[in-house]
Formats: C-alpha cells, structure tokens, sequence
C-alpha cells in the first residue's frame, strides 16, 4: 500500500512516497502550482501505484484554519478526481522543521511533504 504525501503551496507543491509498505515516508520532487499540476500529481499516481493521497491541513495557532486551507480544500476537490482517497493531516510547522534541515532555497518543500507523510503513517501503523 504506497501512500502519496503532499505539502500544498500557492507557487510549490512538496511530494513525498512511502514505501510499498506504507512504513517509512521520502521526499520525491517540488512542483510547480500551475496549470499542469493535476497532470503531474495523476502521473505520479499511475507510475508508482498510489493507493492513497495524504495531504497536509494547514491551521493557525489556536487550531482552526489558517489563510491557506481555503486553497488546500480546493485542491483536495481537484484530487478526488483521480478516485483515490485523499486523507488530512495536520501539518503544523512541517515547512519550518525542513528548512533547519535543508535551508531556505533546498528541497524543504518536498521534506515538509516527507514530514506530513511520516506522521500520517505512524499515527496509522499505531493503530
């Protein structure tokens, strides 16, 4: 069961894969948010065998929703498309802790999806 982690961005988007497993969570690639995303992200689905999508909720510091969930919940309407379950998970300073990795002009984005991935499949294989 591989699972698909994304940190929505307005201009990237982060995406991570699990393994085949669905244990362990990699940064795979930043893209652009343009017009060709959807066919980008619907690749990815078809070439890696995607069963499920995991997408991080952007909240505020009180814990409701932030300037960016509007944009995220939009796009998670787009990704339903593709008839893979989407899932939320809650993505508080994932973006932040990559770049103390990575740096400020590195790869964080798709590191912030890894990270939004990884809680997701621990919180999961918990269970």
């Amino acid at each position: 069961m591989k699972f698909l982690g994304i940190d929505y961005g307005t201009k990237r988007i982060g995406i991570a894969l699990s393994d085949e497993r669905g244990t362990l969570a990699f940064p795979k690639i930043i893209l652009e948010n343009n017009a060709s995303i959807l066919d980008k992200i619907k690749e990815i689905i078809q070439e890696e065998a995607v069963s499920n999508i995991v997408i991080g909720e952007s909240l505020d510091f009180k814990g409701r929703p932030n300037t960016l969930a509007a944009g995220i919940e939009s796009f998670i309407r787009e990704l339903e498309q593709f008839g893979v379950p989407v899932l939320k998970e809650k993505e508080f300073l994932t973006s932040v802790e990559a770049r103390k990795f990575h740096g400020p002009k590195s790869r964080a984005d798709a590191s912030a999806a890894a990270l939004i991935l990884q809680r997701y499949l621990d919180r999961k294989n918990l269970i």
